[in-house]
């Protein structure tokens, strides 16, 4: 079984970089993918949220991830199927500094970014576990790059 749990501080809000994340067809702005929506969120959820299944597109194929959770705190999603890995679930949460006594401190939001999966028997998971830790790492610093460039 693969882990991979990656960190990353961002200059804005939790619910701010939720709703980023929530953005399934903008999503490619950041991870070396492209994303569609194929069906919208449950009734009386956040947009893009729970319920919601996006097509992942990427040079090893297209998969499909659900939305398991979305709020304040996190964003669960698993792939459904078991290719082109097993049992694959992705959990980010978001940690705040907004409860800081200084009034002036602008908000920061700490991801934590885990994954768990199971790679294909003919992928040794030490590789599979580096390629994906490193798509996570760039498309956090992208993530932060966009919220700073925001704040300009």
């Amino acid at each position: 079984m693969i882990s991979i749990s990656v960190k990353q501080n961002i200059a804005a809000k939790p619910s701010q970089v939720r709703n980023i994340l929530l953005e399934h067809e903008h999503l490619c702005r950041f991870f070396n993918a492209n994303f569609l929506l194929i069906k919208a969120k449950n009734k009386a959820e956040i947009i893009g949220a729970t319920g919601s299944i996006r097509q992942v597109s990427m040079l090893a194929g297209k998969l499909q991830e659900r939305i398991i959770n979305a709020d304040d705190k996190q964003i669960s999603y698993q792939i459904i199927g078991n290719k082109p890995v097993a049992q694959h679930r992705g959990d980010i949460y978001f940690h705040s500094n907004n409860n800081s006594p200084k009034p002036s401190t602008a908000p920061i939001t700490k991801i934590t970014y885990n994954i768990s999966c199971k790679g294909p028997w003919w992928v040794p998971e030490f590789i599979l576990g580096y390629l994906i830790e490193k798509d996570i790492t760039q498309a956090l610093k992208k993530l932060a790059s966009h919220f700073k460039s925001a704040a300009l």
